[in-house]
């Protein structure tokens, strides 16, 4: 166990993988926030469903990041977070329900099962499985809190919402876990065929709790309903309260593991990235310059003749507009070339920054192209 946790001196080594473990964190928290709330606002008006939304998809992108393993890392806590993000907030913006309870099970489990198609193969049991949905429901009741403070000002008993919300999420992991332990026994490496008695007598205590809030809801609000109506009501709920996680949980696991060996492309593309910095680099300054070269030509040639445009620019800010859609083939709003003398400089224009991209293509791919087949090799040792 590091030495900070147990309050002793840190060491250089142990300081050094804290501030690793920080910025990973931040860069998670910071791409997730990007994706979700422009992506929440686009979905609901609620500031509160936002919130919900962004502090889900932080919460659990940062515990599957942070924890790590040999398939995790800062893009696998992006991606899980981002998914959890948006599911949040279509569920919170597009439901007719209000409130966290509509939340808190289908997002466990969407959680849960995007854990276990990512570890797969470390997950062999349910007490495995129970683990990690108990660690997803605390992510996930942390997440929720910042919802739970902004939506205290428009609750009369913020504590008692606070204590229902984060109690029925710590103990719907039960539920979570037997569900998905039940759907995922018969893979291949699964120890155990039967879930252990503590989970089922678990399961069915809140299966009776279930029972009872339906039965005393209807009960308050339609009285004179007859038993059979009431029992099928119940029936209904759990078999509801079944059937969604389970499906949700498979959902999760199919999504991450179509998606998670094809978004390790773009670790791939960071690799080539690093190596073609600065040629890019390069052929922004050069074509950058050549912009700014031929803008102070265009407004040179619209002050000696005014005719040679049509609609000429005013000052330097549009005549590098107006060089930067030269540059790439594409005819400006307003100003026009007219006169030969102008057409001539535009088509000049035009063929020096062609010839500049193919030329430093060329000379990039000539320089850098042992290393990149060095990357390649290297790539195709690590997928076999």
């Amino acid at each position: 166990m590091p030495r900070w946790i147990l309050g002793n001196p840190i060491g250089r080594g142990e300081r050094r993988t804290l501030l690793h473990l920080i910025w990973l964190a931040c860069r998670i928290a910071i791409v997730v926030a990007v994706v979700v709330v422009p992506f929440g606002y686009a979905v609901t008006a609620a500031h509160t469903d936002v919130l919900k939304s962004a502090g889900c998809g932080i919460a659990i992108g940062l515990g599957v990041g942070v924890r790590g393993g040999p398939r995790s890392g800062p893009w696998t806590g992006v991606l899980v977070g981002v998914i959890i993000g948006v599911a949040t907030a279509l569920i919170a913006g597009l439901s007719p329900l209000r409130g966290f309870a509509v939340l808190i099970m289908p997002i466990l489990a969407l959680a849960l099962g995007l854990i276990a198609g990512l570890r797969g193969p470390s997950l062999t049991g349910y007490r495995d499985m129970t683990r990690e949905a108990f660690i997803v429901s605390v992510l996930l009741a942390l997440g929720f809190l910042p919802a739970w403070i902004a939506q205290g000002e428009f609750s009369s008993d913020p504590f008692s919402d606070g204590l229902v919300l984060v109690g029925s999420t710590l103990v719907l992991f039960i539920w979570n876990a037997l569900v998905a332990g039940l759907v995922s026994h018969r893979r291949e490496g699964w120890r155990d065929t039967r879930p252990p008695l503590l989970l089922i007598l678990g399961w069915v205590a809140l299966a009776i709790l279930i029972a009872l809030a339906v039965a005393t809801g209807i009960f308050e609000e339609g009285r004179g309903l007859s038993g059979i109506y009431l029992v099928a009501m119940i029936a209904a709920m759990l078999v509801v309260t079944v059937t969604v996680p389970a499906a949700v949980f498979v959902l999760g696991r199919t999504v991450i593991i179509w998606l998670e060996p094809r978004l390790r492309v773009y670790g791939y593309l960071a690799d080539y990235l690093r190596v073609m910095w600065v040629p890019m680099g390069a052929f922004a300054v050069g074509y950058l310059t050549i912009i700014v070269l031929f803008a102070g030509f265009y407004g040179t040639l619209a002050r000696f003749q005014p005719a040679a445009f049509a609609n000429p620019a005013t000052g330097i800010t549009e005549w590098l507009s107006f060089s930067f859609y030269a540059a790439v083939g594409q005819d400006f709003l307003t100003t026009a070339p007219v006169s030969v003398g102008a057409r001539i400089l535009v088509g000049t224009h035009l063929i020096l920054s062609a010839g500049w991209a193919v030329v430093m293509f060329a000379a990039v791919m000539s320089s850098i192209g042992p290393r990149l087949d060095r990357i390649a090799r290297r790539h195709a040792e690590d997928d076999d």
